[in-house]
């Protein structure tokens, strides 16, 4: 992400959400994104709570919204309690890093050492689903326990979002959600610098404020659990693990979670 002009850059071009992400799949987890990188360090504690939140019987029915290369995904599929990973993304070029990904997951777990017991995954469903495109979730991915959705509601509408999800949970269900802080998108946006063109590649985003999403997260029955919303901010000592990119933004918060539960019915 950048906030200034870049000589080295021919020009920034904005492209709708799906096309965007098609392009930045092949590099999306290589070309250096610190947000994605303290994304998943802030996950080693939200997720395991994210679990632990879950109250419905199980085995689970678990949605990961916006799934983008299968970060996320990969990590319901080490949850024996999980019955079927559901993973939705717009872009079909997400969805084939991700299914390359998964898939490798899955035939190394299937050869267990001598010792180890064979562990059971769970099923794994990849499906193309555009929430601005449709209004309702696919069927296969409606009425679940839970849905997991990181670093994606930047790129929707917060009405549109939290409709789909409302109709992708259960009563009670829950949902961890993070997201690039407002006090970043007031200065920059997600997006990637093309190889082939040095275009810097934008794609649609939003700017939501912490206190925006947590209102219309109640508008559509689902309220923050305890705990509240973590911000974050980057500090000094932050940069050597999230990378070099991250310095620019010491003293700025960049990124905020937390665990939502629909209300159950009356």
């Amino acid at each position: 992400m950048s906030t200034t002009s870049d000589p080295s850059l021919s020009s920034v071009r904005y492209l709708p959400t799906n096309e965007a992400y098609n392009r930045w799949a092949a590099v999306y987890d290589t070309d250096g994104n610190f947000l994605q990188a303290l994304d998943t360090i802030e996950l080693k504690t939200l997720f395991p709570q994210f679990l632990r939140s879950i109250t419905s019987p199980k085995p689970w029915r678990i949605v990961d919204l916006g799934c983008g290369t299968g970060r996320n995904t990969a990590l319901l599929l080490t949850v024996p309690d999980i019955e079927e990973a559901i993973a939705l993304d717009s872009s079909e070029g997400m969805l084939e890093v991700a299914r390359s990904r998964l898939l490798q997951q899955a035939d190394d777990g299937a050869s267990p050492s001598d010792r180890a017991p064979p562990r059971t995954t769970p099923k794994l469903r990849l499906e193309v689903f555009d929430m601005l495109a449709s209004p309702s979730p696919p069927a296969s991915a409606q009425q679940v326990d839970a849905v997991i959705s990181t670093l994606v509601v930047e790129h929707v509408p917060l009405s549109t979002f939290f409709s789909q999800v409302a109709q992708i949970l259960k009563p009670g269900g829950v949902l961890l959600l993070t997201n690039m802080h407002a006090d970043m998108g007031a200065i920059s946006q997600a997006g990637f610098v093309d190889a082939d063109t040095g275009e810097k590649i934008r794609p649609t985003s939003y700017s939501h404020t912490v206190a925006d999403v947590v209102a219309e997260a109640k508008r559509w029955g689902l309220e923050v659990e305890d705990g509240g919303i973590k911000e974050r901010a980057v500090d000094e000592g932050m940069v050597e693990k999230l990378g070099f990119r991250s310095r620019k933004w010491v003293g700025v918060t960049v990124w905020f979670g937390g665990i939502f539960r629909k209300r159950a019915s009356s």
